[in-house]
Formats: structure tokens, sequence, C-alpha cells
């Protein structure tokens, strides 16, 4: 297992504690370095014939830094080792793990696959952001809808997605439906 993040800018920064952006400037590689406890590489080195698979985690920071879903939605443009990234596992035959915001990555790259970000309607009010399903949808992709303990599997382009944060859960429900992807993507390896 290695981790890997692209050497780029973040779009912006923001107070967590305020819940407000700063002036400050950050890099997504150095952050994720301080998550990841320095064990991380530039993405641009990630080589898919080193690897078995590859699983893309999710939150607002692949919105802004791995692609502009955030600004643009389904008008967004995917950062270039992002993209190449996918391609290289989706050439190999290799699988490849999304959650949470993630799945729109592939929307993006792979007309015509399947993923899933949860429900296409706010069920109870936990899936806030159902209306990401109908832009994926709107993309030529099938988004198919799943409870946050779930994940779905599109065999043909060995593409594994959850929604994880997308919906509005306890976190060991969003644990268990990432859990699944993984374990999901594992068969697949």
């Amino acid at each position: 297992v290695k981790i890997f993040a692209p050497n780029i800018e973040q779009r912006d920064v923001v107070d967590h504690l305020k819940g407000s952006p700063t002036e400050e400037k950050r890099n997504v590689l150095v952050e994720s370095a301080r998550l990841a406890r320095g064990n991380i590489q530039d993405l641009a080195e990630l080589k898919a014939s080193e690897f078995d698979a590859v699983i893309f985690p999710g939150g607002f920071g692949v919105a802004k830094n791995l692609c502009s879903w955030a600004v643009d939605g389904k008008n967004c443009t995917v950062h270039e080792h992002v993209n190449s990234t996918l391609q290289a596992f989706h050439s190999a035959k290799k699988p490849i793990g999304l959650c949470c915001i993630s799945p729109v990555l592939a929307a993006k790259v792979f007309p015509g696959c399947e993923v899933t970000v949860g429900q296409d309607k706010n069920v109870d009010g936990r899936f806030p952001d159902a209306e990401t399903a109908s832009a994926i949808a709107e993309l030529g992709c099938k988004h198919i809808c799943k409870n946050v303990n779930e994940s779905h599997v599109d065999k043909d382009n060995k593409i594994v997605t959850t929604c994880a944060f997308m919906c509005k859960a306890p976190l060991h429900e969003i644990f268990d439906g990432i859990g699944t992807m993984v374990q999901e993507v594992l068969k697949l390896a």
C-alpha cells in the first residue's frame, strides 16, 4: 500500500474551526503528507504496473483539487495526473475504488460507467447532495441507488463505489460502506 497526492496548490484553505476560507496557501501533497504521516509520494510518480488496484478517497478536497466539480459541477475538468492514473488502471483492467464525491471522477473519465453516490432523492434529509446522481446521469453514466452501508460494483469497468459522507449517517454506517468498497476492490484485484 502506498499513498499518493498531486503536488499542486490547494484551490483554497478553510479554517474548519470558523468554517470560513483563509488567505493562507497550502500544497495538496504537503497537507496529504500530514495525514499520511509523511509516507506519501507525488501522484505523478504512480505507476499502475506496480499496483493491483487504486482507491480514491472522497471529501471536498476531491471536488476542489482532484477536479473542479465544486465550482463547475458536471462541466468540471479532472486534474491531469488523476485522469492519467484512472486511465492507466482502467486500461490495465485493474480495479478502481471511489468513495464519497470521488465517483464523479469516473463519471467524467469513463462515459457509460456505473457508479453510486447514494440516492437520487434526498431520502429523509440524509442525502442533501442527491442532485449529484442526476449530474452523473447527464454525463452519460448510470447512477445506481445504494444505501450508505453498501457499495456498487461495475463489473465491466472494474469500478467500485460507495457514497460515504454523501449521506448524513452515523460514522459506523459510513465505515461499513467504505469497508464493502475495499472488500469488493480486493476481490477484483
